[in-house]
């Protein structure tokens, strides 16, 4: 299977329109929501069961923050975007209203759950006034033909976008979207290599013993405000040496006797 750097340029550069509310009462509402372009990757041949649950299709987060209720709206943006992604990752894909519908059915060769485990955002208040940036955790739930848990896949989409006013909430929603290309890319590019991607490559079943090896390891991470580019490797301090023996110095010729 053949990927190629377009894979990212071709997500990154064609969405569609955000929809955005600003209250009149300084509250802030956004609620992203993208149409993936066709992306340049050969689907995997095998027929997989989608069940976006509820707690996804209707995910908002709400907090207050330097006196501004914010609220993004991210359930219905993120039922279109697992579906484009889901559609382009696998040759046939049903979608299920749960987990109990979709291991009646028959053909399947392996059954995804995705939820938002994590929103998170900083303001241009918190940047100096620089930028917006948002990290979104997932967490995407394998099970088997039969329902079956088989694994679970964790994704973490970063995005940022440069301040535009303090009053509008037009930096949030490019931020909220970038998040979700850079996890739907991710996705797209590195699920087909992973040893549950192999498998269903192969048009195999998804089996409890198949372990896939997560998209993005370790914790929840936090919103990246900086992106450093010093060289993290480990300072290995240098194995002490005896120093070299020095020869003795020569004893000075005796004066010979006039």
């Amino acid at each position: 299977m053949t990927r190629t750097p377009g894979n990212l340029a071709v997500l990154a550069t064609s969405f569609a329109a955000v929809s955005v509310l600003l209250t009149g009462c300084g509250g802030v509402q956004i609620k992203p929501d993208a149409t993936l372009p066709r992306p340049l990757v050969a689907t995997l041949p095998t027929r997989v069961g989608l069940v976006v649950p509820g707690d996804m299709r209707n995910f908002t987060h709400s907090e207050t923050r330097w006196g501004v209720d914010w609220t993004i709206a991210l359930g219905d943006g993120h039922l279109h975007l697992m579906r484009d992604v889901f559609k382009d990752t696998f040759d046939q894909v049903q979608e299920f209203k749960d987990i109990e519908e979709a291991k009646a059915a028959s053909g399947l060769k392996a059954i995804f759950e995705p939820r938002i485990e994590q929103y998170s955002f900083v303001t241009a208040r918190e940047t100096g006034g620089r930028y917006y940036a948002v990290t979104i955790r997932y967490r995407i739930k394998l099970y088997t033909p039969t329902g079956e848990e088989a694994d679970v896949l964790t994704l973490t989409g970063y995005g940022n976008a440069l301040a535009k006013g303090m009053s509008s909430g037009k930096p949030l929603q490019q931020a909220s979207l970038a998040a979700m290309r850079d996890a739907a890319a991710k996705f797209l590019v590195q699920f087909p290599e992973q040893p549950v991607g192999e498998r269903l490559a192969k048009n195999e079943a998804v089996i409890v013993e198949e372990k896939a090896v997560t998209a993005d390891a370790g914790g929840i991470d936090t919103v990246p405000i900086e992106e450093p580019t010093v060289d993290t490797a480990p300072v290995i301090a240098p194995t002490p040496t005896a120093p070299p023996s020095v020869p003795p110095a020569a004893s000075a010729p005796a004066p010979k006797a006039s």
